[in-house]
């Protein structure tokens, strides 16, 4: 102990009480102390200081020892008692001990005193780490560590009180889940510490906005939750447009470069007619990404009749059937053929189905999900292991294919930097022929970035990989751009060569892509073949390739593993 003890001797002797303050500071113990020698004396002093120790003798003319431990108990229950006493019979020490005592001392052996107080200043400091490690257990389980703010859990409590008074009692409430613009931004150019100091400084200047019944917590990431009591929606926007301004009003500084930062908010009404937390929180958040769709600063009042809203709940579902997928490898694989107009090649593209409660369920059902919750990378990631995985149970079996299979990319994955190694991990760990692998990259994707595509296929053509143009024609101003991207197959789009029978224009387009890809050097594949009449022209107009539901439609890959 880094201070002076505070001790409080009930005894009716001052000379007993010194004889004990000097055989404690003779052992080593420095100490202050006070005398007390009646229960008022002894209560008042309990009442007014914190003592680490009592030291009370036994049987005084005022009170016992009996007497002055249950007033400790009663006041300072944690602080260590000792009965000192010039005779005592061991039954009335057994009751000591029962009633609360530490221990206790006959008055001729004063030496075993600063042993026993050193082993009672131990336990209790062990009690108190104990206890703060309790307390800091118990804060940390209601508070978010970087802000202090209370975190989604504790958040969660108070939107469950304010549900039920709403059910109760008629009373009204407001959610508000407000995200940050340009956080992504600040962490990506400035690092994690400046990013963590951002969302501590928002979370402190939201404190100081809300009112004192209000509350605020630190949702995830760099999202707050608001709860608003006693709040009519009007009250709620007005709230919402005050936070914002405060945000934007605010400058973050770091290594003093300035920078400005704003929010968008979605708002949830909290009344009789809210389901539950999750209902609450889930529909707090489809408002917010609402809020973020229309742009910086912007409010959305979430409302069950708003057509986006209710398409984002629904894509919201579908990236959690996604997510779960992803975890219990919930996805099938399909190849569907793509047969050679001028040999006898047979070439395959790998599909990917989900399957949702043992159903399997089509990918313009969960695509669309996928790209707008940033699940498409995952899903391309589960596709080339898969595939690969196919690939090498193929050559195990020693089957002679010799044709190539395509794999579809999304555009966030041509994005995501980490990609291209975990391919390469895949191709290694499979020991697969690279030569035998296309994948496909759609026009549109290919031409937003022209020069970041274009790196992306050299270093995968490097490892011997081969690419394609998917979805190609939509925009005919893009067939300047196939000297830039390097690329072995062009897919033509499968919108021109379903209708190129009865309308001349687009006949003239897929003949202009078919012309211009093999002036490049290029195989070319008409996708969406539905009847042989079309293929019959796709023959006539020299097409390499044909694919679609008239050639034949996509199934399993495990069948031809049973197959062979």
């Amino acid at each position: 102990m880094d201070r002076d003890l505070n001790v409080l001797i009930a005894d009716d002797s001052e000379d007993d009480a010194l004889l004990l303050i000097r055989e404690l500071r003779k052992g080593g113990l420095l100490c202050q102390f006070e005398r007390v020698d009646d229960p008022e004396a002894m209560r008042r002093a309990l009442n007014l200081s914190k003592w680490d120790l009592v030291v009370t003798d036994h049987n005084m003319p005022s009170f016992s020892s009996a007497d002055a431990l249950q007033l400790v108990k009663l006041a300072q229950p944690e602080t260590p008692v000792i009965v000192v006493s010039g005779t005592i019979s061991d039954d009335v020490a057994v009751h000591s001990m029962k009633s609360g005592a530490q221990d206790y001392i006959m008055k001729d052996n004063l030496s075993r005193l600063v042993p026993v107080v050193e082993r009672e200043l131990r336990e209790v400091a062990q009690r108190d780490a104990h206890l703060q490690a309790q307390q800091k257990i118990a804060y940390l389980s209601h508070h978010d560590t970087l802000t202090n703010l209370i975190n989604r859990e504790q958040f969660k409590n108070y939107l469950q009180t304010a549900l039920d008074s709403a059910h109760q009692t008629q009373a009204q409430h407001a959610l508000l889940y407000v995200d940050l613009d340009q956080f992504k931004i600040i962490n990506d150019a400035c690092g994690h510490q400046a990013g963590d100091e951002l969302l501590k400084q928002i979370g402190e200047l939201i404190k100081g906005v809300i009112g004192e019944r209000d509350c605020v917590s630190r949702m995830g990431g760099d999202e707050f939750g608001v709860l608003l009591t006693d709040c009519n929606p009007q009250e709620a926007c007005a709230m919402a447009a005050k936070l914002h301004k405060s945000i934007e009003q605010h400058r973050f500084v770091w290594s003093e470069q300035p920078f400005m930062v704003s929010a968008c908010t979605g708002i949830v009404l909290i009344d009789n007619s809210s389901m539950d937390v999750e209902e609450v929180l889930s529909s707090a958040d489809m408002a917010s990404y609402a809020a973020k769709d229309k742009g910086q600063s912007f409010i959305q009042v979430y409302d069950l009749n708003n057509q986006d809203l209710t398409l984002r709940k629904e894509q919201m579902r579908w990236a959690s059937k996604i997510r779960r997928a992803l975890d219990e490898n919930a996805f099938v694989l399909y190849k569907q053929p793509i047969v050679g107009l001028k040999s006898d090649a047979v070439h395959y593209e790998f599909l990917v189905r989900m399957l949702d409660e043992g159903e399997l369920v089509a990918p313009g059902l969960f695509i669309p999900a996928a790209e707008r919750f940033n699940l498409m990378t995952s899903i391309d990631r589960w596709v080339v292991d898969s595939a690969f995985s196919f690939m090498r149970r193929r050559i195990d079996k020693k089957t002679n294919f010799k044709g190539v299979y395509f794999i579809n990319l999304s555009g966030s994955s041509l994005n995501d930097e980490t990609f291209f190694d975990s391919v390469r991990e895949c191709k290694r760990r499979y020991d697969i022929p690279a030569n035998q692998i296309c994948f496909e990259i759609t026009e549109t994707t290919a031409i937003s970035n022209i020069e970041a595509t274009s790196a992306f296929i050299s270093d995968f053509r490097e490892l011997g990989f081969l690419f394609a143009l998917d979805d190609f024609g939509v925009g005919m101003s893009s067939f300047a751009y196939l000297k830039a991207i390097p690329v072995d197959v062009l897919k033509i789009d499968g919108g021109f060569v379903r209708s190129m029978l009865s309308d001349p224009m687009d006949l003239a387009i897929v003949d202009a892509c078919n012309t211009i890809a093999h002036s490049a050097g290029l195989k070319t594949v008409a996708e969406f073949v539905e009847n042989s009449e079309i293929e019959d022209k796709l023959r006539i107009l020299g097409v390499d390739f044909a694919q679609g539901y008239g050639i034949s439609k996509p199934g399993p890959i495990e069948d031809e593993l049973l197959e062979n």
